[in-house]
């Protein structure tokens, strides 16, 4: 079966997360966005496990569905009702980790996948001796990464971690200021329990692919969303079983008959991508940020060091020297802002949903208008600049103002007066 799975969003007990994300609204948004497997988020949270337990059921195949949807009051989003057969859910949860390593302080992020409740309910009861669950959707625990996984491995083997978003500055396995510099130096006698990573919004596969060492893990993308509307703008495409064994199987097997491919921002897009300081309002490729010793010219103070940097930092390839064995990707522009750059508005204005719910409506999904949908179908619909516009993002026709110090890029699919400011020497082509 081929199927889209984002595996890694956040609930509405999550901190700076929308109040709309809740399991009804997601199945929603879901069947909008063209996704049939999505992650449950945050299980480790007392609140957030009551109701999913409420509301969940089991498919018998490690997947879970909704009971019943709630009706929609949304005016998009009634139109657009799901069943509880259109999209499936699969437990996870992501947990910060803050501790002291080597005379370092590091701060990681992982996800974490369970088959059952039962294995969840193991986790936290052991978590919950170690940490206050309850303060947060995504907790912190003042525990070395290893650890945590050894307890993983002991109390759920079935269970998956995977290091989440591993390249951003402040949370990550690589980050610039507070990771390490190999998996190894982390997980330490663990490091086998690990098969996958997660690339992040800031960095896509060919900069992976720039490390030997990561040859033999997976590279896996997921939307890390905090509101409905965010699912789905990064996330992975199967052809396998829909079960978590088989979903696991294609994950682990790095076979790209099972598992077809990524779907990826354009890195540049992403937040951390280059280097800079935002209060300044300085932007730097890793090449400028060394000239500078990288050290911002305004205040004096350390630069934010972006992916873009820490990759080249630790990457052993010539650019374009890839591994034998890979997943392809696929580089997408969510619809809502191709549609705002096509008729000159605001991604999020009402005129830009309107257009977006229109396309919904007609070609079925969002997934399926950004990959499959011919672009002479696409051109029907007025204003035709959108059918152009989307024939150049997957063209790869675009140019990109890159993201820096928590700020996301700017991305451009038709040159004017706005980008030739914006870009400056910035400006990045494909």
């Amino acid at each position: 079966m081929k199927y889209v799975a984002d595996l890694h969003i956040h609930s509405k007990f999550s901190r700076a997360t929308s109040r709309e994300m809740v399991l009804d609204t997601l199945a929603y948004w879901a069947k909008i966005k063209g996704i049939q497997l999505l992650a449950t988020s945050d299980f480790t949270h007392p609140e957030w496990l009551f109701l999913l337990k409420q509301k969940l059921e089991s498919t018998g195949n490690g997947f879970f569905r909704l009971k019943n949807i709630i009706p929609s009051d949304n005016e998009y989003l009634k139109s657009l009702p799901p069943s509880p057969e259109d999209i499936s859910f699969i437990l996870s949860a992501e947990i910060s980790f803050i501790y002291s390593k080597k005379g370092k302080v590091r701060k990681i992020h992982i996800l974490l996948l369970a088959p059952d409740f039962e294995s969840v309910d193991k986790i936290n009861q052991k978590l919950s001796g170690l940490g206050n669950l309850r303060s947060d959707g995504r907790p912190i625990l003042g525990m070395d990464a290893k650890v945590f996984v050894k307890i993983i491995a002991d109390l759920c083997p079935n269970c998956v971690v995977i290091p989440s978003h591993i390249w951003t500055p402040w949370f990550s396995l690589f980050g610039a200021n507070s990771g390490f510099d190999s998996i190894e130096e982390c997980f330490e006698e663990m490091t086998p329990f690990i098969f996958a990573l997660e690339t992040g919004l800031s960095s896509d596969p060919p900069m992976n692919w720039s490390l030997s060492c990561l040859d033999k893990y997976t590279l896996v993308s997921n939307s890390d969303a905090h509101s409905p509307s965010k699912i789905g703008r990064e996330a992975n495409v199967f052809d396998t079983e829909f079960s978590y064994d088989g979903l696991i199987e294609a994950i682990k097997s790095k076979n790209p008959d099972k598992f077809l491919h990524t779907i990826e921002f354009f890195p540049e897009e992403g937040k951390y991508h280059y280097d800079g300081h935002r209060k300044c309002g300085i932007l730097f490729s890793p090449r400028e940020s060394a000239q500078h010793n990288n050290i911002c010219p305004e205040c004096g103070k350390k630069l934010t060091i972006g992916v873009l940097h820490r990759v080249e930092e630790l990457s052993d390839r010539e650019q374009g020297n890839f591994p034998p064995l890979k997943i392809p990707y696929k580089n997408l522009i969510p619809l809502n802002e191709i549609i705002a750059q096509a008729i000159n508005k605001t991604a999020e204005c009402k005129s830009v949903r309107d257009i977006y719910f229109r396309f919904i409506h007609e070609f079925e999904n969002e997934h399926k208008i950004l990959t499959e949908v011919a672009l002479t179908e696409l051109m029907r619909l007025t204003p035709e600049r959108i059918g152009l516009s989307l024939e150049r993002m997957r063209k790869g026709d675009v140019k990109i103002v890159p993201g820096h110090d928590g700020i996301f890029g700017k991305i451009f699919l038709f040159e004017n007066e706005t980008f030739k400011e914006e870009a400056q020497s910035q400006l990045k082509f494909f």
